[in-house]
């Protein structure tokens, strides 16, 4: 049986959040799109709550960063950013059927829904879990997580447009309606020279693990 990667999430602070359809179309969007870029077969739950499985282990941390970035995007205002908690777990299973998703299981659907726990009881808000711990990778996703935090929607919606096209940042201003120089500061903003140097990096390495 193959590796797989599983991302378990729930949505933070979500009692606070007034307006629960938004939100629920948020994640469905954000779904939706993992599934288009990355082939991952996901469902939402318990309204506020989603899980996928990813079936290339080293597609995992960019799509708990594009998940984030499109949530992020969706965000009401700077105030109030919807963000979520998400477990990435690695390890033996199936990609299932979107039909038969709810009844999925496995090794890293097992590890992904410990890890999501474990998330719960800190402050972190993303987390890999592998088989065999890593603590250099796990040091360098508390830097990215740290960053992505902080990220307003705008800088959010540039980070998920340039994780899913090939955009020039000029193609970029003319899809958004922004000026070069605008679409360069939300990138600098996102801090997004690191955090495309910490995906390819991670996708290395996680790829050397199949």
């Amino acid at each position: 049986m193959r590796l797989i990667g599983v991302l378990s999430g729930d949505i933070v602070a979500s009692r606070d959040i007034a307006d629960k359809r938004k939100l629920r179309g948020a994640i469905d969007t954000g779904i939706e799109r993992l599934g288009q870029t990355l082939d991952a077969v996901g469902t939402r739950f318990r309204g506020d709550a989603f899980q996928l499985a990813v079936p290339r282990i080293e597609d995992t941390i960019v799509a708990a960063v594009l998940m984030r970035a499109s949530l992020l995007e969706h965000s009401p205002s700077r105030r109030q950013s919807w963000d979520a908690r998400i477990a990435i777990g690695i390890g033996e299973g199936e990609v299932p059927a979107p039909e038969d998703f709810i009844n999925a299981d496995g090794e890293a659907f097992v590890r992904s829904g410990q890890g999501l726990d474990a998330l719960g009881q800190g402050h972190q808000r993303l987390g890999l879990f592998l088989p065999s711990p890593q603590p250099d990778l796990n040091l360098l996703i508390q830097f990215a997580d740290d960053i992505i935090s902080h990220w307003s929607h705008n800088a959010a919606e540039v980070v998920r447009l340039s994780l899913t096209s090939d955009h020039s940042q000029s193609e970029l201003a003319k899809r958004l309606e922004r000026s070069q120089p605008t679409i360069n500061r939300r990138l600098g903003a996102a801090r997004w020279s690191l955090i495309h140097a910490f995906l390819e990096f991670t996708r290395e390495r996680l790829e050397a693990m199949k």
